[in-house]
């Protein structure tokens, strides 16, 4: 399965940015996303690539969906997915 996980961008240095995973800080580059990103705003990330911002709207939504399933599903395979991407990133 691919998953994307969301992110917020704390720098931006031309086509990479610095994401914020959970406290996690990855480079993530940017040159595949659907629209300019800014520093401020979230990105759902894939293997080291931004590929969509998340509108300012859905942020709220998407990160209390992917808290939620990191809660509470210990042995769920697509929990242990997201786990990976994070990790991965």
């Amino acid at each position: 399965m691919c998953l994307g996980v969301p992110g917020l961008v704390v720098e931006i240095d031309e086509l990479t940015a610095t994401v914020d995973f959970w406290g996690v800080r990855r480079r993530v580059r940017l040159d595949l996303a659907d629209e300019p990103v800014a520093v401020g705003d979230y990105v759902l990330n894939h293997v080291g690539f931004a590929i969509r911002r998340i509108p300012p709207a859905d942020v709220e939504t998407t990160l209390a969906l992917y808290e939620q399933l990191l809660k509470e599903a210990n042995a769920d395979l697509m929990a242990a997915d997201v786990r990976g991407e994070i990790d991965a990133s």
